[in-house]
């Protein structure tokens, strides 16, 4: 059984090209939709969610490719690509009656927020995003030794075949290794919610891969484009991330301010997964995005 938020309806909804998506909805007032990140699902906002309920719509869907959603194969290299997931998120939206609406997103679903607000600038009315910097930004700053932080980014950049058949065979060690050293606080992923995790990561092999493959490819060279065109993010933004600047050596605000003029940067003691090891944190931090 899939574990979702207490209290949220579970829907189906339409996304991009025919893909339904599965998302946990639930409160009353403006909207905001909550993107999770990776080995995870929408489950992560499960705390964040409940909290900012009470004063609005809280959509958290399932990304394409992951948990109760579509997994469409990824037969050309627009089909993962963040555009396209971006695009679900704005479909999704609108099916559910919001033309409009605030966009947080963690890890990989950042991506996808970070993609909604240059696309979509009439639609996305505040952006927050947690631990990432934009894909073009990532592998900028990934280099030499410190780089082995993100080995999954090159591993999963390979040709389709040996990476999807290297994980299939280890999925739970793989999946679980990211949970296990990202977190902080481990008791923050109790044993019910990392085995939804795991459980939901090993079914979706292939589709997590093509959404990684695809951010070293096609994301690179939309983020590419927007940069050479000098696109910036219009909405206010909210950043909240931990110390990656200091650790990679360079200056994650500076990269931020380059694409978000209206920027609240902010770094947590939080590990990765902020949302559940400091739910009070981010959901005051998204209150706070949502009165600029």
């Amino acid at each position: 059984m899939t574990l979702t938020i207490p209290g949220f309806d579970h829907i189906r909804l339409p996304g991009a090209d025919g893909v339904e998506l599965t998302a946990a909805v639930g409160g009353s007032g403006s909207p905001v939709v909550l993107l999770h990140g990776f080995p995870q699902t929408h489950l992560m906002w499960r705390h964040v969610a409940e909290r900012l309920a009470a004063e609005h719509t809280v959509i958290c869907p399932d990304l394409r490719g992951y948990g109760a959603s579509d997994k469409p194969a990824a037969t050309d290299s627009d089909v993962y690509a963040k555009r396209t997931m971006a695009a679900d998120v704005v479909i999704l939206a609108a099916a559910l009656g919001h033309e409009r609406f605030a966009l947080v997103g963690h890890d990989r679903g950042a991506l996808v927020a970070f993609r909604a607000g240059l696309d979509h600038p009439e639609t996305i009315t505040h952006l927050g995003i947690l631990d990432i910097v934009p894909t073009l930004d990532m592998w900028n700053v990934l280099h030499g030794a410190s780089a082995a932080v993100g080995y999954h980014l090159f591993l999963m950049a390979q040709p389709p075949g040996l990476p999807e058949a290297l994980i299939a065979n280890s999925a739970d060690m793989f999946f679980g290794s990211f949970l296990d050293a990202w977190a902080n606080d481990a008791t923050a992923l109790p044993e019910d919610v990392r085995a939804e995790y795991l459980r939901a990561s090993a079914e979706a092999v292939t589709s997590i891969v093509a959404d990684y493959r695809a951010s070293a490819g096609i994301d690179v060279m939309h983020d590419q484009a927007d940069l050479d065109a000098g696109s910036q993010l219009a909405m206010p933004v909210t950043v909240v991330q931990q110390d990656w600047g200091a650790q990679l050596g360079y200056d994650a605000a500076a990269v931020w301010k380059a694409w978000a003029p209206d920027l609240d940067h902010r770094l947590t003691r939080a590990g990765h997964f902020m949302a559940e090891e400091a739910p009070d944190e981010i959901a005051a931090a998204i209150q706070g995005l949502l009165a600029r």
